[in-house]
């Protein structure tokens, strides 16, 4: 091979690893003053390394290694130049416990991206001792993380732990999928669903550990494609759909698949709430499957009568709910009811199906669980424990 040859070869090499090099960096917040004390606010240095990372014209990662990073409030911005972006945290980032800052719509937000991952096998810490019960916010109390306005969101392995409010708060984005996450909080704690969905498209949560004091799914109005699957649930309100019919017309939640979940001493399993007096909308094309029950309360529950201040003025729900499948859901019930199906006499329920219900009463010696139901509509095949009361279409 001749020496010019080589040089050819050697330039061109050498152009590929500038180019590679050009295309992935690692902006690591210590470099932007990050202390990484747990009492020093350390939010500005996580923007300003998020500002540089998202001008690169490549892909780029914001790296927060170990240690414990105290943010009072960020909102990370795009759209980003590069081709994707990734918040990779190692460490721990611990929210305030001054109402003076807390009292917040938001904690920490990522917002208007395309390509968005979050990993690292670190924790967001609510520190949400400090607020529930206590404050005396004039809004409610705050998400731990929000992701609006994203398409393509990959967020695994991190843990977010006492949130003050919603955990994470999922709300216009489409194609984001979650796995190996775990999200705590006491069976006490007020409002802090696991993760909350609106208005977002083909969102897949799989392979992850919720216990909290509200929800551990809940999908409110405009969510559609959602798929869960490996969820363990418990403690908590178990997997919801809704509340619907609250505050807007038409709120619509359809094609909905749940699969192969656990839930553990929940309040509630399976359920659908629309409020008593309400706005139209619909609850359709659902699927329950593959469920194991540990003492849940309420294992399967329709409530159109949902009305948690207790005040709520008596008439039928106007949420049509329609074509909702239950399928091979077993274990113990907490509950002596271990089904619900509590529909609207304005708008009954539709196409319901259950099949292959096997559902015991988990006190020893105890009766056998029931069923109850109202202007619910089906039909029921299979194994019925406890038998079941759906009217035949």
């Amino acid at each position: 091979m001749t020496s010019n040859s080589c040089f050819k070869i050697g330039f061109i090499l050498g152009l590929v690893f500038v180019y590679t090099n050009a295309q992935e960096k690692v902006f690591n917040v210590h470099s932007y003053g990050a202390k990484a004390d747990g009492r020093t606010d350390d939010s500005k240095a996580l923007l300003n390394g998020w500002r540089d990372a998202c001008k690169w014209n490549g892909k780029a990662t914001l790296l927060i290694p170990l240690g414990e990073y105290m943010v009072n409030g960020a909102i990370f911005k795009g759209p980003c130049n590069g081709s994707s972006m990734t918040f990779e945290m190692k460490g721990v980032i611990k929210a305030p416990t001054d109402p003076k800052i807390f009292c917040n719509e938001y904690w920490i937000r990522f917002q208007y991206m395309n390509g968005l991952k979050i990993k690292g096998h670190g924790t967001f810490d609510g520190q949400g001792a400090c607020a529930w019960g206590k404050h005396q916010c004039a809004t409610p109390l705050p998400f731990t993380v929000g992701f609006y306005f994203i398409n393509n969101l990959i967020v695994h392995d991190i843990h977010s732990n006492n949130s003050k409010g919603v955990h994470i708060n999922v709300f216009n984005c489409t194609n984001g999928f979650f796995r190996h996450v775990k999200i705590t909080a006491p069976d006490d704690s007020p409002n802090t669903d696991g993760i909350r969905i609106g208005y977002s498209n083909n969102i897949h949560i799989v392979d992850s550990n919720i216990g909290t004091g509200d929800d551990c799914i809940s999908m409110v109005a405009g969510s559609q494609s959602i798929n869960i699957s490996g969820v363990t649930c418990g403690p908590g309100h178990g997997i919801s759909i809704g509340s619907l019919g609250k505050l807007s017309k038409n709120d619509v939640v359809k094609d909905i698949h749940t699969k192969n979940c656990t839930f553990i001493n929940t309040q509630n399993g399976v359920r659908i709430k629309t409020w008593a007096s309400s706005m139209t909308g619909m609850a359709t094309n659902i699927t329950f499957e593959d469920i194991i029950m540990i003492k849940a309360s309420n294992p399967i529950l329709i409530d159109q009568q949902y009305c948690p201040t207790g005040n709520c003025k008596k008439q039928g729900s106007s949420v049509q709910v329609k074509e909702v499948t239950y399928k091979n859901i077993r274990g113990s019930s907490s509950s002596k009811v271990a089904v619900i199906f509590d529909c609207s006499d304005s708008h009954p329920c539709n196409g319901i199906i259950v099949k292959d219900i096997n559902l015991v009463y988990n006190e020893r010696d105890g009766p056998a669980t029931s069923s109850a139901c109202e202007n619910a509509i089906g039909k029921a095949t299979g194994i019925e424990l406890p038998p079941s009361c759906l009217k035949k279409s």
